[in-house]
This record gives C-alpha cells, structure tokens and sequence, in this order.
C-alpha cells in the first residue's frame, strides 16, 4: 500500500494537515457541512470521524473523505482528482455512495467506476440549495421536535422516506437496528422534527448534519394522503425559521432534478441555487 501512495500521492491524511483540511472547509463551508460538523469536534480522529481524509500532496491538490460515503472536497483539477482516484481503487469499496459538488464526482467517479463499479444509480443533476432570507411564506406552527417518547410513531416514516428516495429498504439485512440507532440519534439530539396529526406523523424532515455555519436539511417527506395540499412548504418554512432564528446557521439542502414538486416547495420557501451536487449509490 505505501508504495501505492507513493506512485499516485494519494495518501491518509496525519493531524500535521488538520489546517489543510481546515482550510478547504472554510472555503466551501455548504459543500464540506456534512463531514465539517464531525471535524469541528473531533478533528482529524479516525475513530470519532468513522473514516480518514485522504489527499494528494497534503490534501494541498485534491482532498476528500473516506467514511460511510466518499465525500471529495476539493481538487486542484482533472489530473489531481485522477491521482486521488488511483489511491483510491486500490482501496476495497466499503462507502455506500459518493456525494458532493458535481465537477469534483463525476470525473472522480469517471476514473474509480472500473474499479468500484458498477454503481446501483447515479444522479448527475442534484440542485444544491441555501436559504440565507426569512421564509417567503408563513411557517406551519404545527412543525415540532421530536422526543424519545415519539420515537416508534417517526421511525415508520423515516423508513418511508428512505424506501421511496433511496430506493431500498433500510431494515433490509439487520432488521433495521442500524438505521434505528441512526433515527434514535437525531431525535436525541434535538434534530428530527415532524408535524403530527394524532399521532401519525403527516410531514417529517431532519437536520442530517450541523456545523458552525451550515444546517445541511435532508429526510424531508410527506404522508401520500397529504401531499398536494401546501403542507411540505409550510413546514419547510418552519425548520428553515428553527435554523436560522435559534441556532443562527444557513440552511441548506440538495434535491434531485427530476423531483419538480419538491423543488417547487423550496422555491416558494426562498431556496436558491448555490451550485450542484451529483450522487454515485452503491
């Protein structure tokens, strides 16, 4: 493996580049929210990140994140993501999707995909969206955090949500334990929320990362019943006023092309474009 790096230059990164890395998030602080709010805490700490920064020449010419999905973050150009990409095949495919700013994945997909392919589906064109105005409609007051106590009516819907974006079952293999702990940890801390109607959860959406400047939104669904009746943006409104009233940060979120009802929504809401995401799911 070293003489792998060696040849290409790709490497983990050591805490020596914990201001490379820094630096690189402070220069794109929508993008790198979903690894950004981890390195906050913990810095460049494998075991409390769930993965390694990699980069080429320090992370100086490229940079990106090997955990649970490959996030790249930055890269000089074509031939510095093509030398991370030679790291990288030679690393077994344990992410289950590569996630990030279209013109860092798709060439760095294009040169991994012999090696880690094929994908399950990839999404080329996904809108990245920031909201740094007040709601331009009026937020449902109904929208609330969810509680430990709620726990067995959200999950239900979390599953829902998953199934249908995704397009597999989250309980599929270990009955679901895994993405229960997951949903468990965002309603502990404070970061699911919901509108209810009794006890049945009629809209539901979550805060999947929260760094010092960025709230990354993700999860958002809406019961079938209720859908097309305005409450998606309603409550949308609700979580965008939450974020930037009472915990001052921007909101943000990503939302595939082909899905016009929801980019409807956050359009009423006062989203704008801030640049494009694409997706590789494994």
């Amino acid at each position: 493996m070293p003489r792998i790096w060696q040849r290409s230059g790709a490497r983990v990164l050591g805490s020596d580049q914990t201001a490379v890395v820094q630096g690189a998030l402070d220069a794109d602080p929508v993008a790198g929210c979903m690894i950004a709010e981890r390195f906050e805490t913990y810095g460049i700490d494998p075991r409390a990140l769930g993965g390694n920064f990699w980069g080429v020449d320090g992370g100086r010419e490229a940079l990106a994140f090997v955990g649970g999905n490959l996030l790249p973050l930055a890269a000089t150009g074509p031939e510095a993501l093509r030398r991370l990409a030679e790291g990288l095949a030679h690393r077994t495919r344990s992410v289950a999707s590569l996630v990030g700013r279209s013109e860092l994945v798709l060439p760095l997909w294009e040169d991994l995909g012999s090696a880690w392919g094929p994908a399950r589906e990839v999404r080329t064109i996904q809108p990245l969206l920031t909201c740094p105005r007040p709601p331009l409609i009026d937020p449902d007051p109904r929208l609330r955090r969810m509680t430990g106590q709620l726990g067995d009516h959200y999950f239900p819907a979390a599953v829902a949500m998953f199934t249908e974006e995704v397009g597999i079952d989250p309980c599929a293999g270990d009955g679901g334990r895994s993405y229960r702990a997951r949903v468990d940890d965002l309603i502990r801390r404070g970061l699911a929320f919901a509108v209810l109607d009794g006890a049945e959860v009629i809209f539901k959406a979550e805060i999947g990362a929260l760094s010092s400047r960025v709230a990354l939104i993700q999860g958002v669904w809406v019961a079938p019943v209720h859908r097309g009746r305005g409450l998606a943006a309603a409550a949308v409104a609700a979580l965008v006023q939450h974020i930037q009233r009472d915990l001052h940060r921007l909101p943000s979120l990503y939302v595939n092309e082909r899905n016009v009802a929801a980019r409807r929504v956050y359009e009423r809401v006062g989203f704008q474009q801030a640049g494009q995401f694409s997706s590789v799911l494994f």
